[in-house]
């Protein structure tokens, strides 16, 4: 008797086991991962950091299987190494986009998207360039993680970077910015035309023009602003990091018009997979809150 009532616990609980796997549909590509829910109610797609990969938001950002089980479906995107998106990237991106939720039969009903750091910019980017052409894929909802919105103000910024000598990480990363925009750009002493085309947001001109086609959709900007850490970590001052132009960035969406925005500034959340503090992170977006969001009807 014993021995009929362990075999049955043992096919009650594979069976169970069967049946929670059956309803997700992993679908692995070298250019993204989709982790597909039956009957999904909304499709979440995320962009990494420059220069991060699928693995690393994976790793510190861990939302899958609790997403699915809300019934949220996944794309986890490996589109890096853009901080801006020129107009054949647009159009290359978006196709893509459109291919990817054909081939794989996703709904385009309830899409929301939302990335990190550089993935933030692409995200705004492609999001309001979806509109602008009435692509098939229209977003619901964009958010962004603590990302360099202004590439004006990064240049700025990395100029000071380059100056005070303090952190060898932000020196080379300055450097490489300093570089690389002089050669997309021209330096913005002489012209901030481009600059003003091609990034998400011009604080020293209050350019959105990149944006103004999200108006009507739901956006969260998420950032820590631990102006202590960076003061002592990189030396820098409150108006030279990602949290500034950002809650500039939301002031003067607000005041054009943008009634479904929301800034929110964590505090002591951001540390890195590791264990490594830093303000710069994933890990400031609470993962049931954001689930519970994109989750929210209109």
């Amino acid at each position: 008797m014993k021995k009929i009532f362990f075999v049955l616990i043992v096919v009650t609980i594979l069976f169970s086991c069967k049946s929670s796997i059956s309803e997700v549909n992993y679908i692995i590509d070298k250019e993204f991962e989709i982790y597909k829910v039956a009957n999904s109610k909304v499709t979440l797609v995320l962009f990494p950091c420059f220069p991060c990969d699928i693995e690393n938001t994976k790793n510190e950002f861990p939302i899958i299987e609790e997403a699915n089980k809300k019934g949220v479906s996944v794309i986890l995107m490996n589109y890096n190494f853009k901080l801006y998106l020129k107009d054949s990237e647009l159009q290359n991106l978006s196709k893509h986009f459109n291919s990817i939720f054909k081939n794989n039969k996703l709904s385009t009903d309830n899409v929301y998207i939302g990335g990190f750091s550089g993935g933030g910019n692409v995200t705004l980017l492609l999001s309001n360039y979806l509109i602008k052409e009435k692509n098939s894929i229209q977003p619901k909802g964009v958010f962004i993680v603590d990302s360099p919105v202004d590439l004006l103000g990064l240049y700025k910024v990395a100029e000071k970077n380059i100056i005070s000598n303090f952190s060898s990480e932000s020196v080379e990363e300055a450097n490489w910015i300093i570089d690389t925009f002089n050669s997309e750009f021209g330096n913005p002493k002489d012209s901030i035309s481009l600059y003003k085309k091609l990034s998400p947001y011009t604080l020293e001109t209050n350019t959105i023009s990149n944006l103004e086609n999200l108006k009507n959709l739901k956006i969260r900007l998420y950032t820590e602003p631990d102006f202590d850490w960076w003061l002592k970590n990189r030396k820098n001052q409150k108006d030279e990091i990602n949290s500034y132009f950002i809650e500039q960035l939301y002031n003067d969406l607000k005041i054009k018009g943008f009634q479904k925005i929301e800034l929110i500034n964590t505090k002591n959340k951001g540390y890195r997979a590791d264990g490594t503090r830093h303000p710069h992170s994933w890990a400031i977006v609470d993962k049931e809150n954001l689930l519970n969001w994109v989750l929210e009807k209109n």
